[in-house]
């Protein structure tokens, strides 16, 4: 009974929100997984590079106020430029890359930071 009453009240408390900063620009690489070679890539906010045969615009990258160098996170759109196709649309957390990753056959690309 105590196990349960403890539960529950773990569940009422209310959630911490994290205080963020937006950056100006996202610090990410890329993997070409067939040389082997990686890229970093400095995305202004706003804009897109390209990357081999996809298109990476960056929409909105932010990190926590109280620390900067810790993790950042992403709102990314990559398109596929030979297909004319969206391949990944979301948030790509720097310390959760996996959590929500961009699923081609050639190419990896993930947030490493935001920049000020």
């Amino acid at each position: 009974m105590m196990k349960v009453l403890l539960c529950l009240a773990c569940l009422a408390a209310p959630a911490m929100a994290q205080d963020t900063q937006q950056g100006k620009a996202a610090m990410l690489r890329g993997l070409d997984k067939v040389s082997g070679r990686t890229t970093d890539l400095l995305v202004p906010v706003g804009d897109a590079v390209r990357y081999g045969r996809l298109e990476v615009r960056v929409g909105e990258c932010r990190y926590p106020s109280s620390d900067p160098s810790s993790d950042a996170f992403a709102q990314m759109t990559i398109t596929d430029l030979r297909q004319n196709t969206t391949v990944f649309a979301g948030w790509m957390i720097a310390s959760s890359p996996a959590l929500s990753a961009l699923d081609d056959a050639r190419y990896d690309v993930w947030v490493m930071s935001c920049q000020s």
